[in-house]
This record gives structure tokens, C-alpha cells and sequence, in this order.
């Protein structure tokens, strides 16, 4: 079998948690590359962890040398940047686009990232304008495969409360038979094993993964 290497950028995150959990799982890949900001730790054979200054290009692509595919589903938040939007955006745009950008000097097969319902660069709101610039400029890139999930709200155990986030969860998901499929809300570890198995069906181009696509990803796990 054909040894296969990834790379997992958020990995203390809501879905980025899940994702290694399942990474970690598969038979099919020899090792799991970890790119933190800050010490972790996670321990087993296929981790490899690699602690480095995003704001520096020489480490991050070196990072993302030899990778198969690239996964990324880092972000942060208006209280963790206490409301500075420059702040927000090196972390979700710089970190994201960079992260293609070496994973494309590279010649990684695939990446695959965490965007977000609504994301477009024409939108007056600042985080769907942001997530839309970062699918732009990802989209203009020279990789083989570019994976891109939409969810809407995410449910699961997050480590940081969001009181605008639960409160859509708790109207919503009573009525979400009644929801446009691509709103209804969605559990982090549901958007985790459909990138997983994103990656096993040789898509080429830019595919864009909304909820309904994501669960029907999910049923190749059993």
C-alpha cells in the first residue's frame, strides 16, 4: 500500500478534533503531521508535531513538505481577538491561504478546508466577506483537488461557549425537518468524517460541500 501523509492545521478545534480522531483511525495513513502555534499533547505512532511561527513562511512551508493532502480547519473567534478585525483575519485568511499556497509549491494532491455557509467576498457582513476571500484565492490556485465544507451551525462539545451559536442550535434544530437542507445546523464530527471521506473519492477541481453532501459523505463510514 502506498504510504500516505497528511497534515492537519487546528487540530485542538471543534471539527479539527474530530478530524484526528478519524485521521488516527484510518488504516490507509501512515502518519499525521500536527501544525501548532503553541505546545499539544496529543500522543501516538502516526503523530508527528510540528510547532512553528505562522507569521513565518520559511517554517510553515517546510511544514507542509512531502504532504499528501492538507487539511485545515483552524479559525478563531471576536472574543479570542477581542474585536480586531486585522487580528481575525491573520488568523482565518493568512493561515487558510497560506497554507494552500505551500501546499500547492509542494505538489500536495489535496486540500481540503472549513469555510462557511453564506461565505462570499461581496457580502457587507465581515466574516462571510472574509471566508469568500479565502475561497477566491484558494480557488486561483494550481492544486489537483481543492475541498471546500459549508456548514451552517455547528453542533457538538466546544471548549469556548458562543451564545449567538447556541441559541440558533436551540431554535433550530426542533424544526430543522422544516429547514432549507443547507441551513440546517450539523455536528462537527458529521463535517469531520466527510472530509475525511472527501479525500477516497479522487474528486478533481473545487468541490464545495454543503449539508446535504456532507451527510451523504458520511454514510461511507459505518
Amino acid at each position: 500500500m502506498k504510504e500516505k501523509h497528511v497534515a492537519l492545521i487546528g487540530a485542538t478545534g471543534l471539527i479539527g478534533g474530530h478530524l484526528l480522531e478519524y485521521l488516527l483511525a484510518d488504516d490507509s495513513i501512515t502518519s499525521v503531521k500536527l501544525i501548532v502555534r503553541r505546545p499539544v499533547s496529543f500522543e501516538h505512532p502516526k503523530i508527528e508535531i510540528a510547532m512553528i511561527d505562522f507569521s513565518k513562511e520559511d517554517q510553515f512551508s517546510a511544514a507542509l513538505k512531502g504532504m499528501d493532502v492538507v487539511f485545515c480547519s483552524i479559525g478563531t473567534t471576536n472574543k479570542k481577538v477581542k474585536g480586531n478585525k486585522d487580528a481575525y483575519r491573520k488568523v482565518d485568511y493568512d493561515i487558510t491561504v497560506n497554507a494552500a499556497k505551500f501546499s500547492e509549491a509542494h505538489g500536495c494532491d489535496q486540500f481540503v478546508f472549513v469555510s462557511s455557509l453564506g461565505a462570499n467576498s461581496s457580502s457587507n457582513n465581515f466574516y462571510l466577506k472574509l471566508k469568500g476571500q479565502i475561497e477566491d484565492d484558494i480557488q486561483q490556485l494550481n492544486l489537483n483537488s481543492i475541498l471546500i465544507f459549508r456548514p451552517s451551525f455547528l453542533m457538538g462539545d466546544r471548549k469556548e461557549f458562543r451564545f449567538g451559536e447556541l441559541l440558533g442550535i436551540v431554535f433550530m434544530k426542533p424544526f430543522s425537518f422544516l429547514l432549507p437542507s443547507e441551513i440546517k445546523p450539523i455536528y462537527a464530527s458529521e463535517v469531520a468524517k466527510a472530509m475525511l471521506a472527501a479525500t477516497k473519492k479522487n474528486f478533481k477541481g473545487c468541490r464545495v460541500f454543503h449539508f446535504e453532501e456532507m451527510k451523504r459523505l458520511n454514510s461511507m463510514f459505518s
